[in-house]
């Protein structure tokens, strides 16, 4: 990428310098000045409680955002595909300049990593027509504006350049010997084959949130829209043929996809309190954009109405699986219509929960008992385990005081999956504006930590099929992970005899690039790929378990095949490339995996028998409400469920001399008292 003039830098770096050293200190900063493009100068009251049937986007909206969007790329000169979504990921309108005559290419590359011969590297695929040729650039349009919608809430505004900053090897990106970014892995969440995730097919939709073409986007050029200082949805633009990353923060780019979606957000952008560069973590501020309104070529103000454009300027276009070459006007969040609302049952009282429902009003995930009773001997959790589970992890959450929301001591926001050893879904539930993106990846945790903790999940992985490099043309056998981590522990009977609990946090450690975390050149750990084949596009494990699925889909979006099936595990990819259909009906990870903090095994005395996973407004606050939820549910359900037995846990390796890591929890978390070390002794 290309950074702007030297001058105009340093007086940005003034800029911040001023406010407290924050670029120097952290490696960026960022957002450029006070009031960018769209953005609403005056102070919003927002803080969770504002969305409403009227918080929405109607067909103007979409149609305006398109519209400036096309005319700062034209008065570039380049050639641009932009989409609109909702809240939910419901996507509003796809809109492709010069389609019918220029096939638009885009390739998934990771910036700077030019050795990398993994994971989704390299993926291309420009077949058949000119419209279907430019479906990867479709799908990396609207997985950036899903990015910009799911990662935002009334609380913080955070686009695919946050993302950038906090999905690489190191927190901050290029500097050395820090941990990895707190959400590491995440862009391989909301994935295509997702069991939770919504779609959209033939004209009907199901409700939201709904699934990503390529996950969550790293890829500067994805941004929240808010009106009247709620999260109404995103917008995502490609137009430099790349899908990538920005490896360097500690300079300013002139990112050319950037600055079009700053065009299109104008008047819809994020309340200047909320957004990324107005939030910390471990004394490092988030990054939010590196344009402002006045890096723009053409003024927003005067663009050219939608009703104007002709086919010189493209036209709206289909993407299967998605939108059907219209516009159409987004859902009100946290209603029926998006597939969130309130919890009406009256299954969590007094805990303002809200719930999934389907097109029929009906709730998606209303606490049950497991399905697994069979195979762990008797004893499989109750309806009413679940649901107090579900309920006391609520009663934290909204005791617990947020790490990534503004204003500051604001209550934490979260969602909650609760699943069987199988990973069956026994329940979810939420609290008042969550991030969406944090539903699909609390199940992703429950499920790694069941995983993981499971006594016969090295069989699942041994009969699965072998992950295809497409784009690099080479396969891994996924067996190989689970003899490498019994290899790096120690421990020959992991994922067979289950006498190991791992929480989320402990799979995290073992699934980073260096091991220890962020020793940059140390050895990388057992579950992630290496020197030469890490990257933010090819992690390991993680991805390896889902890749033939996602790369089903882009066949899907190519018109090759069809789609991919509810389900990430199982799906085989041949030379040519064609797909051979799943076998695989158990849920374990049907959605995936995540390998960030959030979950812990459930045990019944020292049997498995499911697992919580909890994503929101921190990954500490998520480890205590899983971790401190479970105990207090324990406590309550006198004994009968609780954490595993300390003796278990995975703090008790030591791989290569370093102790694994189980949980931890913030030192004084909650907002109604001075209470700090909650989860010691537990």
């Amino acid at each position: 990428m290309n950074n702007k003039n030297p001058s105009r830098w340093f007086v940005r770096w003034l800029v911040f310098a001023g406010a407290g050293l924050a670029l120097s200190a952290c490696g960026g900063g960022g957002g450029g000045r006070s009031n960018p493009a769209g953005q609403d100068p005056t102070p919003q009251p927002c803080s969770g409680n504002c969305a409403d049937t009227s918080a929405l986007l109607t067909v103007a909206d979409v149609q305006g955002v398109i519209a400036r969007a096309v005319a700062e790329a034209r008065a570039r000169n380049v050639r641009a595909t932009i989409a609109v979504v909702d809240r939910v990921g419901n996507v509003l309108g796809i809109w492709q300049m010069e389609r019918q005559t220029v096939n638009i290419s885009t390739r998934l590359d990771s910036s700077g990593r030019p050795l990398v011969n993994a994971g989704l590297e390299g993926i291309n695929l420009d077949i058949g027509t000119a419209d279907t040729s430019s479906a990867v650039a479709k799908a990396a349009a609207v997985a950036k504006a899903v990015t910009g919608a799911y990662l935002s809430s009334e609380g913080n505004a955070f686009t695919t350049r946050t993302a950038n900053q906090i999905v690489q090897e190191n927190f901050n990106p290029g500097e050395r010997d820090q941990p990895a970014g707190p959400l590491f892995g995440v862009q391989f969440s909301q994935l295509p084959c997702s069991d939770f995730s919504g779609r959209f097919a033939g004209g009907a939709a199901d409700a939201g949130p709904k699934r990503s073409p390529l996950g969550l986007s790293a890829d500067p050029g994805g941004l929240p829209l808010y009106k009247s200082g709620t999260v109404v949805g995103g917008v995502g633009v490609i137009a430099d043929g790349r899908y990538s990353i920005d490896p360097v923060i500690s300079d300013f780019d002139s990112d050319v996809d950037e600055l079009i979606a700053i065009a299109g957000q104008f008047s819809f952008g994020a309340p200047e309190d909320r957004r990324a560069n107005r939030i910390t973590v471990d004394g490092k501020t988030f990054r939010y954009t590196d344009v402002d309104a006045d890096d723009l070529s053409a003024n927003p103000r005067n663009a050219p109405a939608f009703g104007t454009l002709t086919a010189t300027d493209g036209g709206l276009t289909a993407l299967a699986g998605y939108n059907t070459a219209t516009i159409v006007q987004g859902t009100p969040f946290g209603t029926e219509a998006s597939g969130i609302r309130a919890d009406t049952e009256g299954n969590f009282p007094n805990r303002d929960a809200f719930v999934f429902v389907n097109n029929n009003n009906q709730p998606r995930f209303a606490p049950r008992a497991g399905t697994d009773a069979a195979l762990i001997g008797g004893g499989a959790l109750t309806a009413n385990e679940v649901r107090t589970v579900l309920s006391e992890a609520l009663a934290i959450a909204n005791r617990s005081r947020a790490q990534i929301r503004r204003p500051l001591n604001s209550q934490m926001r979260v969602t909650i999956s609760v699943i069987d050893t199988t990973g069956v879904i026994l329940g979810m539930a939420r609290t008042r504006d969550a991030p969406v993106f944090g539903a699909d990846v609390s199940l992703q945790k429950a499920r790694a930590a069941a995983f993981f903790s499971a006594v016969n999940s090295g069989n699942f992985v041994a009969n699965l099929p072998d992950a295809a490099y497409f784009g690099v043309n080479r396969t891994q056998n996924l067996a190989a992970y689970v003899t490498a981590l019994r290899t790096f522990t120690g421990r020959n009977g992991l994922l067979a005899d289950g006498q190991v609990a791992f929480a989320n946090r402990s799979v995290g450690n073992l699934a980073r690039p260096f091991y220890p975390d962020g020793i940059n050149g140390s050895e990388p750990g057992p579950l992630s790929k290496g020197p030469g084949e890490w990257s933010v596009l090819s992690s390991g494990f993680q991805l390896d378990l889902s890749v033939n699925a996602v790369l089903n889909h882009v066949l899907f979006l190519l018109g090759a095949t069809t789609d991919v099936p509810q389900n990430c595990a199982g799906v085989g990819i041949a030379a040519g490339p064609s797909v051979i259909a799943s076998t695989v009906t158990e849920l374990r990870t049907a959605n995936g995996i995540q390998i960030f903090p959030g979950a812990v095994p459930i045990y019944r005395n020292s049997i498995l028998v499911g697992a919580i996973g909890v994503s929101g407004d921190g990954i500490d606050q998520d480890d205590m409400v899983a971790f401190l939820g479970l105990h207090n549910a324990g406590q309550a359900l006198g004994g009968a469920i609780g954490n595993a037995p300390a003796a278990m846990r995975a703090d008790r390796l030591t791989p290569k001399g370093v102790r694994l890591r189980y949980v931890q929890c913030p030192q004084a978390p909650f907002l109604d008292s001075n209470d700090t070390n909650v989860c010691e002794g537990k």
